[in-house]
């Protein structure tokens, strides 16, 4: 039986893969015990992969739709056809309208990522997105450059061990997120050093952490604050690193002196002496890791929390040295998106670019359109109207806040065509769905963890299935036919001229497994920083000069018992979203049967002290609801979240049922979600954590 090494990409991905091939169907998938991160460890998705390849419901044509929008009935036609009649609709627009009527949409950390930016670029669209950005990311990489000059990762594969680790709104076990893997972090974690898990639910990562500290939703910059003063105040930053190589460190000091333990105690929940001990512990476990997550990016105040966090690594010393916070080697060359083919026009016509700079201007690490801007435009067509979308791997009804909102605008639409795996509500609406190929049938290069690139690995299609196809021929098809700029460099073009800086070939870097050079240490020491000041950045002179404020702040969530105590009197508990599950990746594989078992029905997570206040038990089916909306859930009665703070999944909804359509609105977080203002004045983060919500029990399920 054939076997083929790859990685593993049905989430975010990153683990080495080998696959097993019988009569041209994936029948086995195991961990690569070669893998220089993962070592053989393979979460359950990955190894039930041959459950989604094989899927009888796959989408295995490329289909147009014979009825009204949702009603499920289509044509089969053939590619020819399809990509045909789609450049066509897709010319007609933008010779009519202009290119920016016409929207580009992706899911989260896909192969086909940097492909999608590339054709809208190349279209001369500015309004691309993908559900997270000012969510999920582009706020921790942006920050990160701003004032590092590049984004960092724990260091969990070095020789040398972290002694401290500190997971920040982050649950890597469960999530792998980026190719920073779970088999990593957990190695780290069992070699005797200190682990403090910040998080308002002891996630999985945080039951095995020594420390777990509840704090409230969207406090987290109070609590960065406090730790900063504390540090300072004692004396425990690195004066030898502060002095060299940072600019700022008088204003800062000058500036967190009134955030002390005793005011952060009062906002965040977390008691002073937690706070101080925390921060004394962090400072003095050198090396240390902060390692950040999405939790503090999803609020109206996601610059200033993310900065405030990003202060902490700098004034400890623990950028990028062996065990710390480490900056990346960047192995491969750029991926070429054609920045530069988009016109300036066009640019400035970016929804949100005027009001989001640090998501939609040309100061963004990667400018994109503010999503509760695009989806407001396809209805009320302010300042011009949306008029069609191409989404690739995406299902915006279940993965964008405002989920009604989202359904009237994707109906509004004059082209709507998603390229998928399987027919997901999204696609439900589309006029055009193209049949997506799985990651065992697509050619790909990754350097990871994302961003850094501190390590390659290659995927080789060793498979194929019907007349399914990878996402960048498509997208490559589509631009020959609008002769767009780049058409005449493939996506296997550009695998080339990223490896060209390794010395591999694609096949040569598959056939090996991966690529991984010594790291390299303390770069800053040969050419400082890449900031304006060459140093870390404690007082931001970009931001100073952008109009925000140089120094992080605390905001009070616009929506919390304090900011809003009457609702709070009707919503007396605290929501966040967004919990990962081992067995699905956001929205997806649902209709696996043998992941399904494992994980059968959306869950929300409340305490022994909600549950007894509300009447409701463990088991019981409930309803938790906010100003804008409802959504039913199976509850788990537990210790291991505040007793303020009701936590729901994301992403569910039940493609078994024949109104699979109407079953989105049943258990769908968002929409509870708010994609209203207030948002973060320079990101546009909307806010999916620190809202407001009660919850009821239901009489039946």
């Amino acid at each position: 039986m054939p076997v083929v090494k790859s990685i593993c990409r049905v989430c975010h991905g990153g683990c080495g893969a080998l696959v097993s091939v019988e009569d041209g169907r994936v029948v086995k998938i195991k961990g690569d015990p070669q893998s220089p991160v993962s070592r053989g460890w393979m979460c359950v998705k990955g190894l039930k992969s041959p459950d989604i390849a094989n899927h009888p419901d796959r989408l295995k044509h490329p289909l147009k739709r014979a009825g009204r929008r949702g009603e499920n009935r289509w044509s089969e036609i053939g590619w020819t056809e399809a990509l045909d009649e789609i450049s066509n609709r897709i010319d007609d627009l933008r010779k009519t309208h202009g290119p920016e009527s016409i929207a580009i949409g992706q899911g989260t950390g896909r192969h086909h990522y940097m492909h999608v930016v590339r054709f809208a670029n190349a279209l001369g669209t500015p309004n691309w997105y993908e559900p997270g950005l000012a969510q999920c990311f582009i706020p921790r990489i942006t920050v990160s450059h701003l004032t590092y000059g590049g984004f960092v990762v724990g260091d969990y594969y070095g020789e040398v061990k972290p002694k401290c680790i500190i997971f920040w709104g982050h649950n890597p076990l469960v999530s792998s997120a980026d190719g920073e893997l779970a088999p990593a972090v957990k190695r780290a974690m069992t070699e005797g050093c200190a682990t403090i898990a910040i998080d308002p639910r002891r996630s999985e990562t945080a039951k095995r952490c020594k420390t777990w500290l509840a704090i409230r939703p969207a406090t987290d910059a109070a609590l960065a604050l406090a730790m900063i003063n504390v540090i300072i105040t004692e004396g425990l930053y690195d004066k030898e690193f502060v002095a060299t190589h940072t600019t700022g460190f008088d204003l800062l000091q000058a500036h967190t002196a009134r955030y002390t333990p005793e005011w952060a105690e009062g906002v965040t929940w977390i008691k002073a002496e937690a706070i101080v001990n925390t921060a004394r512990q962090y400072a003095t476990s050198k090396p240390a890791v902060l390692d950040w997550g999405l939790g503090l990016e999803q609020n109206a105040n996601s610059l200033q929390t993310v900065r405030a966090v990003a202060i902490l690594r700098a004034i400890t010393g623990n950028l990028d040295v062996p065990g710390g916070d480490i900056l990346g080697m960047n192995i491969l060359k750029g991926y070429p998106i054609l920045k530069d083919k988009l016109p300036p026009d066009s640019s400035k016509k970016r929804l949100g670019g005027e009001e989001f700079k640090l998501l939609s201007s040309w100061r963004a690490y990667m400018p994109s359109a503010h999503i509760p801007a695009l989806f407001s435009a396809m209805t009320d067509g302010v300042p011009y109207k949306i008029r069609g979308l191409l989404v690739f791997g995406g299902n915006p009804l279940l993965t964008v806040s405002n989920s009604r909102k989202v359904y009237e605008a994707l109906n509004a639409l004059e082209l709507l065509c998603v390229t998928d795996l399987f027919m997901t509500p999204t696609a439900r609406l589309a006029d055009y769905v193209l049949p997506a190929a799985f990651w065992t049938e697509i050619d790909h290069v990754q350097g990871f963890p994302l961003v850094v690139e501190n390590y390659a690995y290659a995927q080789t299609a060793v498979t194929q299935t019907a007349e399914c196809r990878q996402d960048e021929w498509i997208i490559d098809e589509l631009s020959k036919r609008l002769s767009l700029h780049g058409s005449d460099m493939s996506y296997k073009d550009i695998y080339a001229h990223q490896l060209s800086s390794t010395g591999l070939t694609h096949a040569a870097l598959a056939q090996k497994g991966y690529h991984m050079p010594p790291h390299k240490y303390r770069k800053y020491e040969e050419h400082g920083f890449r900031t304006p000041s060459k140093k870390v950045e404690l007082f931001s002179s970009v931001l100073k000069r952008m109009g925000y404020p140089p120094l992080p702040e605390y905001a009070e969530p616009p929506e919390s018992p304090v900011s809003s105590p009457e609702l709070s009197a009707e919503y007396p508990y605290v929501l966040i979203t967004g919990a990962r599950n081992k067995e699905f990746f956001h929205s997806e594989q649902r209709q696996v049967a043998s992941l399904r078992r494992l994980h059968p029905e959306p869950s929300c997570e409340l305490h022994p002290k909600a549950a007894a206040a509300t009447g409701i038990s463990e088991g019981d089916w409930a309803v938790v609801s906010t100003i804008r909306g409802e959504a039913k859930f199976k509850v788990h009665v537990t210790e291991d979240i505040h007793p303020q703070v009701i936590s729901v999944e994301h992403g569910w909804w039940f493609p078994e049922r024949d109104n699979e359509l109407e079953s989105l609105w049943e258990s769908n977080a968002n929409c509870l979600t708010a994609d209203t203002p207030p948002y973060d004045p320079a990101f546009g983060s909307y806010r999916l954590r620190g809202l407001l919500c009660n919850i009821r029990r239901l009489n039946h399920g």
